[in-house]
């Protein structure tokens, strides 16, 4: 069934549910390819949000790679049985579910990962019937990745003043534009959570850090991503990511920023795929850098003045680098005041453990999206998380009545099938051991 609602932006339709209100695709900037977007004020007509939004290019559109185990891994987790479309053009698109009733709600803006080079707002694992059930707005927001997010060039920086960073400009915009708009959708624009997991919670730990973002938020909830700065992810400062980039240029046959912007997706997407097979430094050059803009430092300096905000973190017992993830959220959560978890469920359906995401499923409610033979224990814990974050998101505060009390610091709650208990977090010898590194 359809829903029609009169917006700050214009009319809108979408879908009723069961359980929420959802208005899907969202328009919420426009941007040229390498260039900075620009806020979308309003559309013409009656916007049909009935459906999902397109993703921004990334290399899944023409080489999805599902030859590589943990490629193909990841498809089948949280993609297999979709259909995705790709635009640079309206790639910028942010999906909202609401509660059925008017109100004044909270709002939680989620920030997807995908290692700053993939991944969409629509991901199965996404929804927000639960949080909206709960009296809670969920916005899940589409960003630039990849060469598009991240590309760096002396032109950029003499045309714009800063350079590279697109993907994480997206992302500032996005929440611009619900803290401006949301209130027509029954959002408190005044009580606002950012909510990422990896790539999107080391994007909102940036943001964390940046005075481009100050007062936009109230709180923030970094899933397997907070703490990891500046000893795990090393950004770069753009002069030492153009070289990187332009050697894609000279494999893609351009020599001028210009005709690089003329090309294809395709051909972009192909230089990229080709300067893969020569170089080992691909990852570090395709995330954010130190701008002098949005990451203003060195992130060794300002990880030291963090946004003075409620954080709540977290991480899974089979992580990538657990051990890694472990120490450092311990060492987050202890300087910051953080209320810190770990998520300790053996994914059922193979050997793969809590691995890297698992613990997405849980905290949106989507086990039934799932191939996995998830029970009636997995089902109460995923319950169990909801309501602790949705707490949080409301409050600061994830306890409640009923619930294992949980106090702010370095000694995790510790999710498990039987629920949840605060106590030490296994030793570093102990994840090392349990590690069963990337899922094959």
């Amino acid at each position: 069934m359809e829903t029609r609602l009169e917006t700050s932006c214009g009319k809108i339709v979408g879908n009723e549910r069961q359980d929420c209100l959802e208005f899907l695709g969202i328009p919420y900037a426009k941007a040229k390819r390498f260039s900075y977007g620009e806020l979308v004020e309003g559309w013409e007509g009656e916007l049909n949000a009935t459906e999902f939004g397109p993703a921004c290019p990334q290399y899944r559109e023409f080489f999805p790679h599902l030859d590589v185990p943990e490629r193909k891994f990841y498809h089948r987790e949280f993609r297999d049985g979709l259909s995705f479309t790709y635009s640079e053009e309206n790639g910028l698109n942010l999906n909202i579910y609401t509660p059925k009733e008017p109100g004044k709600y909270p709002v939680v803006i989620f920030i997807h990962g995908g290692g700053f080079n993939s991944m969409a707002n629509c991901e199965s694992y996404l929804d927000g019937a639960s949080y909206a059930k709960r009296g809670i707005i969920l916005v899940t927001i589409n960003y630039r990745v990849g060469v598009f997010g991240y590309f760096s060039h002396e032109d950029i920086q003499k045309e714009n003043g800063r350079d590279g960073n697109f993907g994480l400009d997206d992302q500032l915009l996005a929440v611009k534009w619900v803290k401006k708009n949301i209130a027509s959708f029954g959002g408190d624009p005044e009580n606002i959570t950012l909510m990422g997991q990896s790539a999107g919670a080391m994007s909102i730990q940036l943001l964390c850090l940046s005075e481009k973002a100050q007062g936009l938020f109230q709180r923030a909830i970094m899933m397997s991503g907070a703490g990891c700065l500046p000893s795990f992810a090393q950004y770069k400062r753009p002069e030492k990511t153009r070289e990187y980039w332009k050697e894609v240029m000279k494999i893609a046959g351009v020599e001028n920023l210009q005709a690089f912007k003329e090309l294809s997706v395709k051909e972009v997407l192909q230089a990229v795929e080709t300067i893969k097979t020569q170089r080992k430094d691909n990852q570090s050059n395709t995330m954010p850098i130190v701008d002098g803009y949005l990451v203003k430092d060195d992130v060794a300096k300002i990880i030291k003045h963090p946004m003075k905000i409620d954080y709540l973190v977290g991480y899974t017992s089979c992580d990538m680098f657990t051990w890694v993830w472990g120490r450092m959220a311990s060492k987050y959560a202890k300087k910051n005041g953080a209320y810190l978890y770990l998520f300790d469920i053996d994914a059922p359906g193979d050997d793969n453990k809590a691995f890297h995401s698992c613990d997405l499923r849980y905290a949106f409610g989507t086990l039934d999206k799932s191939w996995r033979p998830y029970d009636i224990e997995d089902h109460q814990v995923s319950e169990l998380i909801i309501d602790y974050f949705a707490s949080f998101i409301k409050t600061g505060d994830p306890n409640g009545k009923g619930r294992t009390p949980w106090k702010k610091g370095k000694t995790p709650l510790w999710f498990t099938k039987e629920g949840a208990e605060q106590r030490r977090a296994p030793t570093m010898r102990l994840l090392k051991n349990t590690l069963r590194g990337d899922p094959k």
